[in-house]
């Protein structure tokens, strides 16, 4: 009876460490083909460069009259001592 445990043990660990192997390598070649597809478009990027599209905010301008402009400022200076 504990033969046979210890047959199926050694079974279940050699089929999990092919299991973890196989799925080792199959990420360590996905990360090196990324890694590889972005050195090219890197590449590309350098004859082909895309065009920036350069958008120009409006500015926002308020209604506030130098009186209170002014009252603005005298406070913070005030404040700041």
């Amino acid at each position: 009876m504990m033969g046979q445990f210890w047959t199926l043990l050694e079974e279940g660990l050699v089929l999990m460490a092919i299991g973890m192997g196989f799925v080792f390598a199959f990420l360590a070649i996905m990360v090196w083909t990324m890694d590889g597809m972005s050195w090219v478009v890197r590449l590309l990027n350098k004859f082909f460069p895309e065009e920036v599209k350069v958008v120009e905010k409006p500015g926002k301008r308020s209604n506030v009259s130098v009186d209170e402009a002014v009252a603005v400022a005298i406070a913070v200076a005030k404040l700041r001592g």
